[in-house]
């Protein structure tokens, strides 16, 4: 076989490859599905929210509920936003901040209660 069929093949080849590559953009997300109904807060035991990557271009929202079942939401939904805005008031109104911040230049903050 010559080498210029041999450079013509490898090039082949790698064009192959790199439009299979193209095709599969995205095909790296955790949520193939999203569920639509968002069921009950107190069923919910853990939910994972993972931002846009350059292996997946869109949020995912992946909750675990208390028997271990994982399916993701769409993050799109009116009731998932006011789902994740409660669970954050809940979860900040719970844990207490610090009444003053003392640093000087050069150290690392510290709460004073």
């Amino acid at each position: 076989m010559s080498s210029i069929m041999k450079v013509f093949l490898l090039l082949a080849v790698v064009v192959c490859i790199s439009k299979a590559q193209h095709n599969e953009s995205g095909q790296q997300c955790l949520c193939g599905r999203v569920r639509r109904p968002v069921g009950s807060r107190t069923e919910i035991k853990d939910i994972q929210i993972y931002p846009a990557t350059i292996f997946c271009d869109k949020v995912e929202i992946v909750v675990t509920n208390n028997n271990g079942f994982r399916y993701c939401l769409n993050p799109k939904l009116k009731a998932v936003s006011n789902l994740l805005a409660s669970i954050m008031r809940k979860q900040k109104a719970s844990t207490p901040s610090p009444t003053e911040i003392n640093s000087t230049p050069g150290s690392t903050s510290t709460a004073s209660m």
